[in-house]
């Protein structure tokens, strides 16, 4: 694979990984009774910054934007294990929290890992970059959140 369709690679799976943590926010904020009203507006903030990067993204890619389109595997799992845990009453404010911090790991190593390759060109590095610091802050203030629910 040349160096053109490995940065196509690593920007394709920012998009979907990104499309997955939009699907997984969604499904949450449905599942969110009104005790944790405020994580909705949390989650939807943090939704909204994914479809916000995946038209940065696409840019970059030149491409239109793949909004809920490109979903990876891993995103599909995370979206079963939502369901799978809503059906079994895993739905307190610590589970709720739990499994959007485990979503949150996913995205922080995929960003980890592209900024990693060495093989992104200056404008989609920066680009980049500076997602990963929004996703890196979006990780932080979950998992505060879920040890405060755990305590």
């Amino acid at each position: 694979m040349g160096t053109n369709d490995n940065v196509s690679g690593i920007i394709g799976e920012l998009i979907e990984i990104n499309n997955d943590r939009v699907a997984g926010f969604e499904k949450a904020i449905e599942d969110i009774e009104d005790e944790n009203i405020d994580l909705k507006t949390i989650f939807e903030e943090y939704a909204q910054q994914s479809r916000k990067y995946v038209q940065e993204l696409s840019a970059i890619a030149g491409t239109a934007p793949h909004l809920e389109e490109d979903k990876s595997v891993s995103g599909t799992l995370h979206r079963a294990w939502i369901d799978i845990k809503s059906l079994f009453g895993g739905s307190d404010r610590a589970s709720i929290l739990s499994e959007a911090e485990r979503g949150e790991d996913a995205i922080k190593k995929a960003y980890q890992d592209a900024l990693s390759n060495n093989e992104l060109g200056m404008q989609a590095l920066e680009i980049v970059r500076g997602q990963a610091q929004g996703i890196y802050a979006a990780h932080d203030r979950i998992k505060a959140l879920r040890d405060t629910a755990k305590a």
